[in-house]
């Protein structure tokens, strides 16, 4: 009852988060970006709390159990990742003050034909990632509270559309930072829980089988590993609800710092959570994977502390679920929308009201996506090749000044479509080929020669 009580408040705590933030709200713009006056910490944790969703940590411990630490270490290709938005691409976003979307930046160099289709790959890829949050809830509802999955869905992702139709952005800030502080004390309880529960760090380490420490492991050589590592660097590279805290922090030296502590604070975590997943392996090698991490906590984790530590794992998946909703609605609204009524004409409380509804709806979305779909982690891998391979190339040039051509945008965009489609096919009997990182490897190579031949014009 303990455990179950203090679960109750962290719920109602968002809840409240939620009501507070929504307060105040009065226009399309403070809902999507607040009064972009957050501080790095704010940011730090927003950003950090995000990206830390279900896949990433409770489907890591799940191929943590199944092949091994694998996983966790191409995790830090999205470390890396992360790093270098901080260090290269965050100093340059003062530019973009005025704006409350990728697809934004895209329309201001590629045209409204650009911004449209940047509005629609910004959809699908919150709508991909959003049922992956969407299915992980439904599990820990299932196996913690003793309730039919899809009620827990309802019930957890119900919270949810809440606090974040409400709230805006500024809830999903507060409740991210909230939700982070969670986290951080959480998922490193599971692994200390977990480890005392088998005995010791040295009785731990003594019965983990070797391979499962190997990098290479159920991998066919290093070639594929780097593949692996090459699709976690690319494939959330400036996704929407990330680049959205690009434009809210009150400087872009805060933003600077933001980005490279939540790079450096991700490392870590990732790691401990393939640990906790080979902490499984040896409680019972005998697990569904996706339980792997639930299961460490059902028998290992002591009542008081499990309370807490449940709060955490469902805290890594409603601050990324709330993310891609939020983002999911403002590409949608801003961005999409226009192209298919006179949005722009509304009064500023009827475009607040449509993006609060269109969040309800993309939540209802997720919601039926989660029911169809049982991988968690592969499922953002997939989500990936909408991604990365038709905008990343064309995104970062225009960010640093050296934009292509309107035509030269779709050229890349179709080349990239094009190397993910093929390779996808090659890759279903070959698995050393990444789809997404050759798609994006095509659009580049596009884009550089599209670059040559103006050059040459010039």
């Amino acid at each position: 009852m303990l455990d179950i009580a203090i679960v109750v408040i962290f719920f109602l705590i968002n809840i409240l988060i939620g009501v507070y933030s929504g307060r105040n709200i009065t226009n399309f713009t403070e809902y999507s970006v607040w009064k972009r006056s957050f501080g790095s910490f704010a940011i730090c944790a927003s950003l950090t709390a995000s990206f830390l969703g279900g896949g990433y940590i409770m489907g890591n411990s799940a191929k943590a159990y199944s092949i091994g630490m694998v996983y966790a270490y191409g995790l830090i290709g999205f470390s890396l990742k992360e790093l270098l938005v901080g260090l290269f691409i965050a100093p340059k976003m003062s530019q973009y003050s005025d704006c409350h979307s990728v697809g934004d930046i895209i329309g201001r160099h590629y045209g409204a034909k650009a911004k449209l289709m940047t509005g629609i790959f910004s959809l699908l890829i919150c709508i991909g990632i959003l049922g992956s949050q969407v299915s992980a809830i439904g599990v820990l509802f299932s196996l913690f509270f003793k309730i039919p999955m899809h009620i827990g869905i309802l019930i957890g992702f119900g919270i949810i559309i809440f606090y974040s139709a409400l709230g805006g952005m500024r809830g999903v800030i507060y409740t991210d930072t909230f939700q982070f502080l969670i986290i951080m004390i959480g998922i490193p309880l599971i692994l200390v829980c977990g480890v005392s529960y088998l005995g010791g760090w040295q009785h731990f380490i003594a019965n983990v089988p070797p391979e499962k420490l190997n990098p290479f492991n159920h991998l066919h050589s290093q070639l594929a590993f780097f593949s692996l590592f090459m699709t976690f660097l690319v494939g959330e590279v400036l996704v929407p609800p990330y680049v959205q805290r690009l434009f809210m922090a009150k400087s872009t030296k805060e933003t600077k710092t933001a980005t490279v502590v939540a790079s450096i604070l991700s490392v870590p975590i990732f790691i401990i959570a393939g640990f906790i997943g080979l902490v499984a392996l040896q409680l019972n090698p005998h697990l569904a994977a996706n339980d792997s991490m639930p299961y460490v906590v059902k028998y290992a984790v002591p009542v008081g502390l499990k309370g807490i530590v449940i709060a955490g794992l469902i805290s890594v998946i409603m601050s990324s679920a709330s993310s891609f909703l939020n983002a999911g609605a403002i590409a949608f609204t801003h961005d999409v929308l226009p192209s298919i009524i006179e949005y722009d004409h509304f009064n500023k409380k009827r475009q607040l009201r449509i993006v609060r509804l269109v969040s309800v709806f993309l939540g209802i979305g997720a919601v039926i996506m989660a029911m169809s779909v049982q991988n968690i982690l592969d499922i953002l891998i997939y989500s990936y090749s909408v991604w990365a391979p038709v905008l990343l190339v064309q995104l970062v040039a225009a960010i640093y000044g050296k934009p292509v051509s309107v035509k030269g945008f779709f050229m890349c965009a179709g080349v990239g479509v094009i190397f993910t489609v093929i390779t996808s096919v090659i890759a279903s009997h070959n698995s050393l080929i990444s789809p997404n990182v050759l798609g994006v490897l095509g659009s580049l190579i596009t884009f550089w020669i599209l670059k040559s031949k103006e050059r040459k014009t010039c």
